[in-house]
């Protein structure tokens, strides 16, 4: 049976797996799935790990695709995902349209999970918004710090104490059981990231990774990805 390997940041996993299933029986194969923080995607497509297609964020595509790395062409694009902040449920949901409304949120919580400062495309737009909103040194006890977004928010979900708030892009908080999107960020602080897949260069199967593209980001799909985060 056919493999086809993709690797993706995590805001497309809850979008992949909905569709995995069909897609396999559709097309008798195997899709086999490597998700994290784009920048990480990034780096083992470029340490020469066998992959063929990738989702990351537009302007990573781009970049691959302006190396070499991506078929010219192949892209296309699922749709924008917000970055927002997720609570436990049944926790208050205050209101969250201005700056200070999430300040007041994450000063009050009694911890904060969200994805690589360094790596993943929510986690250092979240570093940026703590420091303007002052507040980086007041949560430096309570950051809690994962590979990824869909990690955090699994951990959140498992082990988070009352009170306890997330940030992440909205496709993984809303895929993952146990968390509750309360809102996206304020507009002035808020993140909004094209994802977009494309055929690798080396892929083993060029034709099903187009087939996969086609699936995700065909009408078929618009009402999946729209309830995803997907906008």
């Amino acid at each position: 049976m056919k493999q086809l390997r993709l690797m993706s940041g995590g805001a497309a996993q809850g979008l992949v797996g909905a569709l995995r299933e069909s897609f396999e029986r559709e097309h008798a194969c195997t899709v086999n799935g490597t998700f994290g923080a784009v920048g990480l995607m990034r780096d083992h497509l470029l340490a020469g790990e066998p992959s063929d297609l990738m989702i990351l964020s537009q302007t990573l595509i781009d970049q691959l695709t302006k190396e070499g790395h991506l078929v010219a062409g192949s892209a296309q694009a699922l749709g924008v995902v917000k970055t927002g902040v997720a609570v436990l449920p049944g926790a208050p949901r205050p209101a969250l349209h201005t700056p200070e409304q999430l300040k007041s949120v994450l000063s009050q919580a009694t911890a904060v999970y969200f994805p690589d400062p360094q790596k993943a495309t929510a986690g250092i737009h979240f570093m940026k918004v703590l420091e303007q909103l002052g507040v980086r040194e007041l949560l430096a006890d309570r950051l809690c710090v994962y590979p990824n977004g869909a990690t955090a928010m699994r951990e959140m979900a498992a082990h988070a104490k009352p009170g306890a708030v997330g940030c992440t892009q909205v496709t993984e908080i809303l895929y993952t059981p146990g968390v509750s999107l309360l809102d996206v960020l304020p507009e002035s602080l808020g993140l909004s990231t094209v994802y977009t897949a494309a055929v690798c260069k080396r892929a083993a199967q060029p034709q099903l990774a187009r087939d996969l593209i086609a699936t995700l980001a065909g009408e078929a799909a618009a009402q999946l990805r729209r309830d995803g985060g997907f906008v």
